[in-house]
This record gives C-alpha cells, sequence and structure tokens, in this order.
C-alpha cells in the first residue's frame, strides 16, 4: 500500500524510467511542517500559562495533560508530514480545522489571548494551504510530446501546413 502523500508522487519520463518530484512539493511540505511546529509550540505556551495561573491541580493536571497530548500529535504529525506520508497530511488537515474552535473555547480571555488568537489563525492558514495545494500539487509536470510524424507528412504542426 502506497503511503505518500498525493502530490508526492513522481513522474515518468519519455523512457518510462521514473522522474523526482517537483521542487514545489518540497516547498510546501516544508511549509505545512513548520505551520504544524508551530501549532506544537502554541499548546505547549497554552500549558505553561495553564501552569502558571493554577489555582486548583485537579482541572489543571488535566488541561496541561491535554495540552502535552495535542503538542506531541503535532509533531508527530509534521514527522509524518516531512516523510511524506498520505495519512499526516489528512491528520494535519483535522488539526488545522480543529485549532479556531478549541482555541476559541476559552473565550480568548486573558493571559491566553495571544497564543489562542495566534492558534486560531494558524489552524486557518494550515488548512487552506493544505486544501489549496493538494488538488494542485497532485497534477503531474508533463511536458507537451512531440509526435513522429507519418511518412509523407512534414514535421510539425499538421494544421500549419495544410493552411
Amino acid at each position: 500500500m502506497d503511503n505518500r502523500l498525493p502530490w508526492d508522487t513522481a513522474g515518468t519520463d519519455a523512457d518510462g524510467g521514473k522522474t523526482a518530484p517537483a521542487a514545489g512539493t518540497q516547498v510546501v511540505r516544508r511549509l505545512i511542517v513548520v505551520m504544524l511546529f508551530t501549532a506544537a509550540a502554541l499548546d505547549l505556551t497554552r500549558c505553561g500559562l495553564v501552569m502558571a495561573a493554577a489555582r486548583y491541580p485537579a482541572p489543571t493536571a488535566g488541561l496541561v495533560t491535554a495540552g502535552l497530548a495535542a503538542a506531541t500529535l503535532t509533531a508527530r504529525t509534521a514527522r509524518g508530514c516531512r516523510a511524506g506520508h498520505r495519512r499526516a497530511g489528512w491528520a494535519a488537515l483535522l488539526i488545522g480545522v480543529a485549532s479556531a474552535p478549541q482555541a476559541a473555547a476559552s473565550g480568548f480571555r486573558s493571559p491566553y489571548l495571544i497564543p489562542d488568537s495566534a492558534t486560531a489563525a494558524l489552524g486557518i492558514l494550515l488548512a487552506i494551504t493544505i486544501l489549496a495545494t493538494a488538488g494542485r500539487m497532485d497534477r503531474r509536470d508533463t511536458t507537451p510530446k512531440i509526435l513522429p510524424s507519418r511518412p509523407g507528412e512534414p514535421r510539425g504542426d499538421p494544421d500549419r501546413s495544410r493552411a
């Protein structure tokens, strides 16, 4: 089973050999990985703020555990995206879609205003980046081929030679 992202597949050249993926694929993948690591850092920042402003130990432990789990999942997804795994791309899309509602759940109150706003904006950008590039990056970079001419036909554009 092929676990590569749809836009990571290599094309074939005229001789039937494999070609390398487009350079744009590497740029998009790196951008997604950077966004995922930034989302993980924002989750860890939120954990630190929860511990600093803690009043009750039980809810604080639950919030810190959830934040650490989210940061771990996001970092693991970033590693998978860097390796080009298809499931990591879907997980990154789900992380991006879920980031804005998760950040809004706290109500953008102080001291969480900056990390929550950044998480919401980053989640939206992450989802848009993945959705906008998935279809475009799926197309193979194919160059037009010049077909061999039939005997008796001039080389070049057959429509021009008839005019």
